[in-house]
């Protein structure tokens, strides 16, 4: 998987795993279930989790195991799957060491303005995926992107949409931003999952409408490289964002629909470049 250009002419590439590292058995679990769909479709696929939850809403929220244990998990998952890894880093002391365990460091939402973080991420070499802030203009995560290319060493930039604030407790995604992002030269990613969370709804956790994944990741679909997606067998029980967790037996049959929308568009779009979104 060339993770400069991580899509192919006849798929989308695809990040997916549960919110948190619940398991290792768990975690496992859900890395071969997800390689399987993808492989059978064609997709290019990464493997998320994170090590630590470090923005939940409540202090007695699961956050996760130690850092050196989730990484190896996620170390171990990449060498025994043969599968790309992509996990969150929230300060850049973390970088480095993170950097060892993964191919992608994701940098949260909440984070994507913390120059220090950006530049600890690019320094590592490894693919940067940043999240656009919940609170920021499509144009304005250009300057993420410049942080990081600016960097001595750095690698890729991915960018990805996640939903903006929208009043309190809930999110909207704004299809204009989609050009915007594609002006970085970046892949652009949606997360299909994050961007149906209720922040706060659920009192001292984040709520979610599940039910509005497929809808918007159909819109999505004709005009992204890449989907993010929080799977979960069981999102009822899921540690950090079951509400907003897509369910595993239904995924198969999204990433078909979803594939068949990318393909009508993508091809399009070749047969007439001047009607493509730049």
């Amino acid at each position: 998987m060339d993770l400069r250009r991580p899509y192919t002419p006849d798929s989308f590439f695809l990040i997916s795993g549960p919110c948190v590292i619940e398991s290792r058995d768990h975690a496992r679990f859900l890395a071969a279930a997800l390689k399987e769909l993808a492989a059978e479709r064609g997709i290019p696929y990464l493997f998320k989790a994170s090590f630590d939850k470090a923005n939940r809403t409540s202090v007695n929220s699961f956050r996760g195991m130690t850092m050196a244990e989730g990484l190896q998990i996620l170390a171990d998952i990449k060498a025994d799957f043969g599968v790309p890894v992509l996990t969150d880093v929230h300060e850049s002391a973390q970088c480095a060491e993170v950097a060892q365990a993964v191919d992608v460091l994701q940098i949260p939402a909440f984070l994507c303005r913390q120059t220090d973080l950006l530049v600890a991420a690019a320094a590592t070499g490894k693919v940067v995926n940043i999240k656009k802030g919940q609170f920021l203009a499509p144009w304005d995560l250009a300057h993420a992107v410049e942080k990081v290319r600016a960097t001595e060493g750095h690698g890729p930039a991915w960018v990805t949409e996640r939903g903006t604030t929208f009043g309190y407790g809930n999110l909207v995604v704004d299809f204009q931003g989609f050009p915007h992002l594609r002006r970085t030269g970046c892949p652009v990613i949606y997360d299909a999952t994050h961007s149906v969370q209720k922040p706060g709804a659920l009192g001292s956790a984040t709520g979610g409408a599940r039910e509005m994944i497929p809808t918007l990741a159909r819109a999505a679909a004709t005009c992204v490289d890449g989907f993010f997606f929080e799977v979960h067998d069981n999102p009822a029980q899921a540690k950090s964002d079951g509400p907003n967790a897509m369910p595993l037996d239904r995924f198969g049959g999204l990433l078909d629909e979803l594939q068949t929308v990318w393909r009508v568009c993508r091809h399009a779009a070749q047969s007439d470049p001047a009607g493509r979104q730049v």
